[in-house]
């Protein structure tokens, strides 16, 4: 019944959204063609790289009008580079296939969430049978496992905190700015919010394209992505650390190495879980003798 609330809510906020949510990406490619537009003309005319393009046409052009004036010498081959021409086709294809991995993704995470709600405590049951016959032994366990329990409940009410926290600040930034579809933009940000690193730069990215598109100064722009940036940054390079480590017990450092280090080995997954998984790695390296050492590293 939990999860099924959980779905139901977020299966309507996403419905009641939905119609801002389309406008904004299907403004996305106007707002920077307007951005190329406008540095365009701040730069005077043509950038360098399109001076560099220019110059490299007119020698391929130079060395083509050679090229026709003399015969070809015997024995020569010549080459010629082509630039492969865009598809879209094999660009939708690889765009929906990018989809349906990430919608099975989810629902992978859904049946493992549903039948870990389901067991109850059978898992916790079994690990402490499995950890052997002596007294001390099955209370170390319990206490690792309560541990791990309290940490990532704590993390989880942390997480969502700091969403709901973020969503607000850049709801009411952008309300305060005249920007359209506040709303969407404060879910956005707070969902987003549960990417480390990657969120922010999505949401400050995007929004200041939407923000030049209805503005149209770079200005304002500038203001926009701005209000978002300062966001995220307060909330989640001061606010979540220090949080984090005092839910936790592990320093802002650790926290910090975890996020960095699971990012790298499993990309956005390793972003989300690397550091509940660093919290269950310190709570058994506590009550284990040999790896209190790295215990105490971890630590705060």
């Amino acid at each position: 019944m939990l999860l099924l609330a959980l779905l139901s809510g977020l299966a309507s906020t996403a419905w009641s959204l939905s119609d801002g949510a389309v406008e904004l990406v299907n403004s996305m490619p106007v707002a920077a063609k307007k951005v190329r537009d406008s540095l365009r003309q701040r730069t005077g005319g043509s950038s360098p790289l399109e001076t560099v393009q220019k110059a490299a046409t007119q020698i391929e052009q130079a060395a083509a009008e050679n090229s026709t004036a003399a015969p070809p010498r015997r024995g020569v081959q010549r080459v010629v580079i082509e630039r492969p021409s865009f598809n879209i086709r094999d660009y939708l294809w690889s765009g929906t296939m990018g989809l349906m991995s990430a919608l099975g993704q989810l629902t992978v995470v859904v049946f493992l969430t549903y039948f870990s709600l389901a067991s109850g405590n059978l898992v916790r049951r079994k690990l402490v049978r499995i950890a052997g016959t002596s007294l001390e032994r099955k209370k170390v366990t319990m206490q690792v496992l309560n541990e791990i329990t309290a940490q990532i409940q704590s993390y989880l009410l942390l997480q969502v905190f700091t969403s709901v926290l973020v969503g607000i600040a850049t709801g009411l930034a952008f309300w305060a700015l005249g920007l359209e579809n506040a709303a969407v933009w404060a879910v956005a940000a707070g969902v987003l919010n549960l990417a480390p690193y990657i969120g922010s730069v999505l949401v400050t990215g995007a929004s200041a394209l939407v923000g030049f598109l209805q503005f149209g100064t770079l200005d304002m722009a500038l203001a926009v992505g701005g209000a978002s940036l300062v966001i995220h940054t307060i909330v989640g390079q001061l606010i979540t650390p220090w949080l984090t480590s005092r839910a936790s017990s592990m320093s802002p450092v650790a926290v910090f190495v975890s996020v960095l280090v699971w990012g790298w080995l499993w990309g956005l997954w390793g972003l989300l879980l690397g550091i509940p998984v660093m919290m269950a790695v310190k709570a058994v390296c506590d009550r284990v003798e040999d790896l209190k050492a790295i215990g105490e590293l971890l630590g705060d």
